[in-house]
């Protein structure tokens, strides 16, 4: 049997970051940050969420060296705060990163029939949808080693656009493209940095997934810490720079002003004006292709937790069967696909708004969703090494304990400010977030309800272990 431990540090690297979608990010988030947060002051947003994230990182990096599971923050926060909180963190993990999904689907069906509608003809944004949704379920019924070639690719070009970009700008404005006011205090703490920071670690989602291929890396204990440590530093780097350079480009301290006359099209906008036709067709391309990588990842993510809980029979015990040929957890893959393919079916047939309602209240919910789970599974990490005798106090008290307040912060910002997290004035869209609250409790109640009907079920929650 060909062994199903195929990924390098590499390509757990190309998967962790296509999660967290860089060019959707600066086109999505940059905008908003920069008129609802802290102004020209948002590259230093991003610095601090970045050094909180690293913070995290230690930690969850530590854990991941100890224990190699599929579940990831399931996992460490059963093995670390109890079984109970354990299968709440899994349930809200599910409907988390399926709830991503869904709205990262949707949202590539609206940017893509914007980009044909430029040229060409008027086609349904659910058709593209649709075609993504194929796509996304081919690649992830096989396993991760393929999705890491092509999210490798996705990647790459992203990164390779992005970085014309600020050449470019650098180029022509010289110094003027960074500019030293978005570090000076009066434009860090103008307006609401806290809502900037909100953004900021809404940007980064996705990077914490290094840890659910423990258990399809070859070398989990070396592989996933070094990834980890290496895509929050990557990612993070280029969100300040790029952050930074567009507001230089945008006008320095003018740059809100630009962002509130532009929104959306603000990036596409300089990309024009910096690149000419060909760096702005290029920019919106890889929109849409931004969008679907980040959506095979966060659906890779979700067939994994589902995998992990079917496997020890906390879900049907089916979805923990993984592929004889791929060794992918395809049952788990296929039950995503369905939950985000009758979703849209729902949501078209009703005639929602696939941007304001669909991909706003889906990706706001997951977003809050992994946040949390950021949060308890920084918490699980001093925790778990509290009473062990080979804890670092750096490495598994300290970083993971700034990391914990760092995104309970997020968390508490997300949750008040949520109707800014999504864009959105419907009330039904900000009331979702009720979702994950009734998630927690009932993956409460079915441990508690294991526990007190199938002890045998209930032993073998949250267990770190290799397949």
């Amino acid at each position: 049997m060909t062994d199903r431990r195929t990924l390098t540090t590499g390509r757990v690297v190309f998967l962790v970051v296509a999660a967290a979608a860089p060019m959707a990010a600066m086109i999505g988030n940059v905008p908003l940050a920069l008129i609802r947060g802290n102004g020209a002051g948002l590259p230093a947003a991003f610095a601090v969420s970045g050094i909180v994230l690293l913070c995290f990182s230690v930690g969850f990096a530590a854990m991941s060296q100890q224990v190699i599971n599929t579940g990831a923050f399931y996992t460490y926060v059963g093995l670390a705060l109890g079984k109970p909180p354990g299968v709440a963190a899994a349930y809200v993990a599910v409907i988390a990163y399926t709830s991503l999904a869904c709205g990262l689907a949707a949202a590539f069906g609206y940017f893509t029939h914007l980009v044909v509608l430029d040229s060409g003809p008027d086609v349904p944004w659910w058709v593209f949808s649709a075609v993504a949704v194929a796509i996304v379920a081919c690649l992830g019924f096989r396993n991760a080693d393929l999705s890491a070639k092509v999210l490798g690719t996705l990647m790459v070009a992203e990164f390779a656009f992005l970085t014309v970009f600020n050449v470019l700008v650098v180029g022509q404005k010289g110094t003027a493209a960074l500019p030293l006011a978005s570090f000076s205090p009066d434009q860090v703490f103008s307006g609401s940095l806290g809502i900037a920071m909100m953004f900021a670690f809404s940007s980064f989602i996705g990077f914490e997934s290094a840890a659910l291929y423990g258990e399809e890396t070859k070398d989990p204990r070396r592989s996933i810490p070094r990834a980890t440590y290496i895509a929050v530093t990557t990612i993070a780097v280029f969100y300040v720079l790029t952050s930074w350079i567009i507001v230089g480009a945008a006008g320095g301290v003018d740059a809100p002003a630009m962002a509130r006359t532009e929104l959306g099209n603000l990036l596409f906008t300089l990309a024009r004006e910096f690149g000419g036709t060909i760096l702005y067709d290029g920019t919106a391309v890889l929109l849409c292709t931004s969008v679907l990588a980040s959506y095979l990842a966060v659906h890779n993510a979700a067939s994994r937790y589902l995998f992990a809980l079917g496997r020890e029979r906390v879900v049907p015990e089916v979805l923990g069967r993984f592929h004889a040929k791929h060794f992918s957890p395809h049952i788990g893959s296929m039950t995503v696909t369905t939950a985000c393919t009758v979703a849209l079916i729902v949501f078209a047939l009703a005639g929602a708004d696939p941007y304001l309602v669909v991909a706003a209240g889906a990706i706001g919910l997951g977003t809050l969703g992994v946040i949390a789970l950021q949060a308890a599974a920084a918490l699980s990490v001093v925790a778990f090494f509290w009473r062990r005798d080979d804890r670092s106090v750096l490495r598994t008290i300290v970083a993971p304990g700034i990391g914990f307040i760092g995104l309970t912060t997020g968390l508490v910002l997300a949750g008040t400010h949520y109707s800014t997290l999504t864009g959105s004035d419907s009330a039904v869209v900000n009331a979702v977030p009720v979702v994950l609250v009734l998630a927690a409790i009932t993956g409460i109640v079915v441990a508690l309800r294991f526990r007190r009907r199938n002890p045998e079920v209930y032993a073998g929650i949250a267990r770190g272990h290799l397949r």
